[in-house]
């Protein structure tokens, strides 16, 4: 993925040079995500940046599953930080950066596939998502009722996504995304690994209720 504007050179969101930088870049990939925001509100460039490179692929991952274009996802992933950053004002610490990353990165990438109706370029098997790059896939030679169908469940799961509480939403995404353990993705929220299984329990309940309300049936997203 190419480097986004903001960057570890100390470029601001216009791509211009700007004299703020970190003494201790080393430091800065050490604090956590709400030390980094707090820091880049007071201007810390580089705090913002250390940002960027920790979820710049996740963030990837998330555009690509919707719009199925590597550069148009690029694009909504620079987008979508460029918009964080200009909001971090607004930022609400109840739930994690990434969380309120992802919901920024999804309506820009729904926003654009309403926009521009294309058939993909590639297929994507969302089992194994976290560990295979989209980038190396293959065109899809497949029935192109099929390919609008499958489409058109990845905008009612994105959406649905969206609907679900933050709690429940991030575990969803370490999960199924991310693919951590249980006791990795309690270790990152700082929860116990009972309350991760039961909100990953009620976060695929809603789903299954959300998708079903639009007429999509498991069998439609696997």
């Amino acid at each position: 993925m190419r480097a986004l504007a903001i960057d570890a050179d100390g470029l601001d969101i216009a791509g211009n040079e700007v004299t703020t930088r970190p003494a201790d870049p080393v430091a800065l990939e050490q604090l956590a995500d709400p030390a980094l925001v707090e820091l880049a509100r007071r201007g810390d460039h580089g705090a913002f940046s250390t940002l960027v490179r920790r979820y710049s692929e996740r963030a990837f991952r998330v555009a690509y599953r919707v719009v199925r274009d590597p550069n148009e996802a690029e694009e909504i992933v620079q987008e979508g930080f460029i918009k964080a950053y200009r909001a971090l004002e607004n930022f609400e610490s109840r739930s994690s950066f990434y969380t309120w990353l992802y919901r920024i990165v999804v309506n820009l990438a729904l926003d654009r596939r309403r926009r521009e109706v294309r058939a993909p370029s590639v297929e994507w098997d969302d089992t194994v998502a976290p560990r295979v790059d989209p980038r190396a896939a293959q065109p899809d030679s497949g029935d192109p009722e099929l390919a609008s169908r499958r489409r058109e469940v990845r905008e009612w799961v994105a959406q649905g996504v969206q609907t679900l509480p933050d709690g429940q939403r991030e575990v969803l995404l370490l999960r199924e995304v991310e693919g951590l353990s249980y006791e990795e993705i309690a270790e990152h929220m700082q929860i116990s690994k009972g309350t991760v299984m039961s909100r990953l329990h009620y976060a695929r309940k809603k789903m299954l209720a959300f998708l079903a309300d639009k007429g999509i049936v498991p069998e439609d997203v696997e």
